[in-house]
């Protein structure tokens, strides 16, 4: 018998709080993206600079990524979801103290690493409040909060840019985080890693977590969508600005548009996920990834900005059930005690594509002074998605993939 706690309005009060700390992190992290124009300006920016600074963020994020989730399978997830919102927090409200491109540099970095402990362990959240059926379902609707904050943040943070300054933005969403950790740590109640008769993760467990081939081709085809995910998140506003000719207050108005798309196919992913293609993920992964590629390229062809929203809007649809996929998939395979572990490297795989991306891009729009060659890198990284998705192979509910 799992740990879910099997409570009927309390579980749904622990998703939406989890879905509003996903909120309110995507807030924190993206603005950073839309004060990149000002702060180029500030301090004499190159756009390879701007890729170093965009990218600090992921490396730091990467690097938590597992051993959050194994913090939070050793020691529940509530402590390790508190005290990551906390550091974030802290350190996104620091962010507007900066005094030059190194000290903006390694604050990222630190960001990153306050933030990179709370995916896998939200995650468990769900594991540790909803039933083993329930969870496929409940974690892609949670990971929608990722495109639902993305969506706020333009909405919220390019106007509070233009009428206040990035630096005080940076101050009043710090102190908005700090906030939301007290009312977490009153609102939800600890669990126990242990109780209703499982176990705690332990070394070995862990270890063959590690060894398992499925996990590994999930982390790759993560990866590899994300080096979209990151690419277009980070550049996005800088390159219909620069290229499309637009002010920041119209990129503000345009960009929530291709969120709700994602935030939508995320939402029902594991639903569709488990209705229509149960044993099969991988052909859901296929088609998504093929499509993705498309419209990417679509997307850079458009010969107006209407256009580009409207094709970035059908990428961030298809790449969306691949996010969906990738984070239901091991609540499907995976006992409660391994389920922060596991999340959490799939999402060092995406996390890693975080740092590289916008480094990637940065230093292509420097050397060829166009984004010519970014978006073939991006759409390079969703064909490689697709060569990874052909050899999956999964199986059939209530089957469960488990580490031997």
């Amino acid at each position: 018998m799992d740990a879910a706690v099997k409570g009927g309005k309390y579980k749904y009060l622990v998703l939406v709080l989890l879905y509003l700390g996903w909120c309110v992190s995507y807030i924190d992290r993206a603005a950073i993206t839309f004060a990149a124009t000002q702060i180029a300006s500030e301090f004499q920016l190159k756009p390879s600079d701007l890729g170093i600074l965009l990218s600090s963020f992921f490396l730091g994020y990467s690097l938590l990524q597992l051993p959050g989730g194994w913090l939070a399978d050793r020691f529940g997830s509530r402590p390790v979801i508190v005290i990551s919102i906390l550091l974030w927090s802290v350190f996104t409200g620091v962010t507007g103290l900066a005094w030059s491109i190194t000290s903006l540099v390694v604050i990222r970095f630190v960001f990153g690493l306050g933030e990179g402990a709370f995916p896998a362990a939200s995650v468990k959240g769900v594991a540790e409040t909803f039933t083993r059926e329930e969870r496929p379902k409940m974690s892609s609707l949670l990971m929608s909060s990722n495109y639902i904050g993305s969506m706020l943040a333009p909405l919220l943070i390019a106007p509070l840019i233009v009428h206040y300054g990035w630096r005080a933005v940076f101050h009043y969403i710090g102190i908005a985080g700090l906030v939301f950790a007290l009312v977490y740590w009153f609102c939800v109640r600890p669990v126990r890693p242990g109780a209703g008769g499982s176990k705690a993760i332990n070394q070995a467990a862990f270890k063959a977590l590690l060894k398992m081939p499925l996990m590994w081709q999930i982390v790759a085809v993560w990866f590899g969508l994300s080096i979209i995910n990151k690419g277009l998140d980070s550049w996005m506003p800088t390159y219909l600005m620069t290229v499309r000719g637009l002010n920041l207050k119209s990129v503000g108005l345009l960009l929530p548009l291709p969120y709700i798309m994602a935030g939508l196919s995320t939402a029902i992913g594991g639903w569709v996920m488990v209705r229509f293609f149960d044993g099969r993920e991988r052909l859901l992964l296929i088609g998504s990834s093929l499509l993705t590629a498309l419209f990417v390229y679509c997307m850079y062809t458009a010969h107006s900005v209407n256009g580009v929203i409207a094709y970035q809007c059908l990428a961030y649809f298809f790449k969306s059930f691949v996010l969906a996929v990738c984070i239901a998939l091991p609540t499907k395979m995976l006992q409660a005690q391994l389920v922060g572990s596991g999340v959490g490297m799939v999402n060092l795989g995406g996390q890693l594509a975080g740092f590289i991306s916008p480094l990637v891009i940065g230093f292509l729009v420097s050397a060829f002074a166009n984004y010519d060659y970014a978006f073939a890198f991006l759409i390079g990284a969703a064909l490689f998605s697709v060569a990874v998705s052909l050899f999956i192979r999964t199986q059939r509910s209530p089957a469960h993939v488990q580490p031997a």
